[in-house]
């Protein structure tokens, strides 16, 4: 499994540690990154060691644990616990990941958890996405058609057009690729990165939309699409299995038979 760096610009000291509680006999120790724009200090890494015994099965449920019995001032995003919304989206043992669905026994000795790597940190397990989804917005992911509805109906598909839509419409935007991404790294500013990319192929490919030329005029750039160089960071990471990098290749491929 790949290991992403921790956030751009962070130096980790050691920080606070937080014994197990007495009697506890099946325990694990957590060390997570904090930080806060507020109290002047400088990221550091905490170390909270729970009690199994009395934990959930996830990574989530540890982290609710030491917010709810231990240290009520770690903040971090959560909200469905079903895999499903994306905002517990972290970088978990060296993978960035849903912290929901990773179970506590699928690793080794303590869980190191940081937040989505090179993104600036709001506060502590919190990125701050403002960048992220302003570059959602620009690649308008809506159905556009100038054509109307038939009347007192909806916009039919075949099944065969249906299924091509397969392993897109299930990205919950939790950018685990994106943040998984070199590319994105060093060109975030200008690169789309792949949960956008995906999110635009998932139109691209809708036959019920009619901006395809239009959407691929827009992402004809040097920067915003062909800073991929397919090294399949997002697609080892995506929580929900699916390909961003396929979803790429097919937009670069469409560009290309554009021009033959």
């Amino acid at each position: 499994m790949v290991e992403f760096a921790l956030p751009a610009n962070s130096k980790v000291g050691q920080g606070k540690t937080h014994p197990a509680p007495q009697g506890a006999k099946r325990v694990k120790e957590f060390r997570v990154y904090r930080w806060s724009p507020d109290d002047g200090e400088k990221p550091r890494m905490d170390s909270y060691t729970i009690d199994l015994d009395q934990c959930g099965p996830m990574v989530l449920d540890a982290l609710i644990k030491i917010k709810n019995e231990v240290d009520s001032s770690l903040t971090f995003r959560r909200s469905c616990r079903e895999g499903i919304c994306g905002s517990c989206a972290m970088n978990i043992d060296g993978t960035n990941t849903l912290a929901c669905l990773k179970p506590l026994n699928e690793v080794k000795g303590a869980v190191r958890i940081n937040p989505l790597p090179h993104m600036p940190v709001v506060k502590d397990l919190v990125p701050d996405l403002t960048q992220a989804y302003a570059q959602l917005r620009s690649i308008e992911p809506w159905m556009q058609a100038d054509t109307p509805p038939p009347p007192d109906a909806e916009r039919r598909q075949s099944e065969d057009e249906r299924a091509a839509l397969d392993g897109m419409w299930e990205c919950i935007l939790c950018f685990c690729c994106t943040t998984s991404c070199p590319s994105y790294w060093w060109n975030g500013d200008r690169y789309l990165g792949p949960a956008v990319l995906l999110a635009a192929y998932r139109w691209i490919a809708d036959s019920r939309d009619e901006a395809a030329g239009k959407r691929l005029d827009a992402l004809e750039d040097p920067f915003k699409l062909y800073r991929c160089h397919t090294i399949m960071n997002c697609t080892e990471t995506c929580p929900k299995g699916l390909n961003p990098a396929k979803a790429i290749g097919k937009i670069k491929q469409l560009l290309v038979e554009r021009q033959v």
